[in-house]
C-alpha cells in the first residue's frame, strides 16, 4: 500500500488529488498497525480521494461511519450505558473544532449519541445496532434535544469554530503554519463557513495574495512522503516500479518517521522543524546516495550539460528556485560527479524546505 500511494503521487496528472488524500489522512488519522486489515485502509483512502473535494460535513460523516475509523477509535466498545468517548472527544478535538471549543459534557453526551455505532466484520461495512444505542435526548453545543450520531457531527462542523479550525489546518498544511484565531484564517473561515465546500475553501486558499508570497514559498518543510516522491519524481523513475517496490520506499520513510497508513497516533504527523534533526539528516543523505546510483535514475539532464553549468541544472531538474550561496558552494565542488551532486541537491535544505 504505501509503495502504491507513492507511485501514484508521482503518476497523478492531478496532484493537487493526492495532496488532497495525504492533506485529510492526516486531518482524520488512522492507523493499520490498529486497523489490521489493509483492505480497510485503502477504501479510507479512496474516500479521501474521491470525497475530499466535497462538502466537509458529509466528507466527517463518511469517515465516521468508516469501518477503519470504527476500529481505530473502538466504537466496538461504545454502548448503552457504558459510552466510550474516543470517538467523540477525537470528532472535536481532532477533526472539526480544535481544543478549548467544548466541554466535557459535550464529549459525554456525543458519545450518548453515538452509542450503537458498529464495523460488521461479516460484511465489512458500518452496521448501527439500535439495542446498543441510547436514545436518551442530550444537550451539544446548546443544542438539546440531540440522540444521534448524525446530528453530532451536523452541529460540530457547522459552528464558527470548526469553520476557523478546517481554515486553519488547510491553510498551515498548503501554505504555512496559522492558528485559527489569525486574522487570515478568519477571512478564509468567513466564506468557508457559509458552505463547508473543501473545494471553494481551496480555491480561497489558492487566490489569496498572501499565497504567492515569499513567506508561502519558504513555509513548509516537505513531509518525508513528499520528499520521496517527488526526489523518485525528478530522477525519472517509473511509478510503476515504484508500486512494485523498485526502489523500496518504507525503509526510507520508515526511518524518517512518516509511513503512509500509519500515523503514530491520533494526533497525526508534525510539520516543519519536527522533520529536522540530524538523524533525519542523515537518513535523508543515505537514500539520495542510493537512488542517485540506481540504474534506473535519470541523471540527464544534469550529465549532459557542462560541468560548470550542473548547480542550475540540477536547480531545473528538483524545480528548485535557486540555492543559496553556501549550498552552491557545496555543490561546485561535486560538478565532476554528477550522482553525487544531484544526491547532495536532495538533501539539500532548498529541496527539503517547498
Amino acid at each position: 500500500l504505501v509503495s502504491w500511494w507513492v507511485a501514484r503521487m508521482m503518476a497523478a496528472d492531478n496532484p493537487l488529488t493526492e495532496k488532497l488524500a495525504l492533506l485529510l489522512h492526516n486531518q482524520f488519522p488512522t492507523a493499520v498497525s490498529k486497523v489490521q486489515f489493509p483492505s480497510l485502509m485503502l477504501a479510507q483512502n479512496e474516500l479521501f480521494r474521491t470525497r475530499g473535494a466535497g462538502s466537509f460535513d458529509t466528507l466527517t460523516l463518511a469517515v465516521a461511519k468508516d469501518p477503519a475509523m470504527l476500529v481505530w477509535l473502538d466504537a466496538a466498545t461504545d454502548n448503552k450505558g457504558h459510552p466510550n468517548e474516543n470517538f467523540a472527544r477525537e470528532l472535536m478535538e481532532r477533526f472539526t473544532m480544535g481544543i478549548g471549543t467544548y466541554t466535557q459534557a459535550d464529549v459525554t453526551a456525543a458519545a450518548v449519541c453515538f452509542t450503537g455505532w458498529r464495523f460488521d466484520i461479516a460484511t465489512g461495512a458500518f452496521a448501527f445496532e439500535p439495542r446498543f444505542h441510547d436514545d436518551t435526548p442530550q444537550t451539544f453545543l446548546g443544542t438539546a434535544g440531540v440522540d444521534s450520531g448524525e446530528q453530532v457531527i451536523a452541529i460540530a462542523t457547522r459552528t464558527p469554530a470548526s469553520a476557523r479550525w478546517v481554515a486553519s489546518r488547510f491553510w498551515s498544511f498548503l501554505a504555512y503554519p496559522l492558528p485559527p484565531g489569525d486574522p487570515l484564517v478568519s477571512g478564509l473561515a468567513g466564506g468557508y463557513g457559509a458552505d463547508l465546500s473543501v473545494t471553494n475553501l481551496l480555491r480561497s486558499i489558492f487566490l489569496h495574495p498572501m499565497f504567492c508570497s515569499a513567506r508561502t514559498r519558504g513555509g513548509l518543510v516537505k513531509q518525508p512522503v513528499e520528499w520521496v516522491a517527488g526526489g523518485l519524481k525528478a530522477l525519472g523513475f517509473l511509478p510503476k516500479a515504484v508500486a512494485q517496490g523498485d526502489p523500496p520506499v518504507l525503509p526510507v520513510l520508515a526511518s524518517l518517521g512518516q509511513v503512509p497508513f500509519d500515523p503514530p497516533s491520533v494526533g497525526g504527523w508534525p510539520q516543519n522543524a519536527r522533520w529536522l534533526s540530524t538523524a533525519s539528516a542523515l537518513a535523508r543523505w543515505k537514500w539520495a546516495n542510493s537512488v542517485t546510483a540506481a540504474p534506473a535514475a535519470d541523471l540527464s539532464p544534469v550529465v549532459d550539460v557542462a560541468p560548470g553549468d550542473r548547480v542550475e541544472a540540477v536547480a531545473s531538474m528538483l524545480s528548485v528556485d535557486s540555492f543559496s550561496s553556501h549550498t552552491s558552494a557545496a555543490l561546485a565542488k561535486l560538478a565532476s560527479d554528477p550522482p553525487s551532486l544531484v544526491a547532495l541537491a536532495l538533501a539539500s535544505p532548498e529541496f527539503v524546505a517547498n
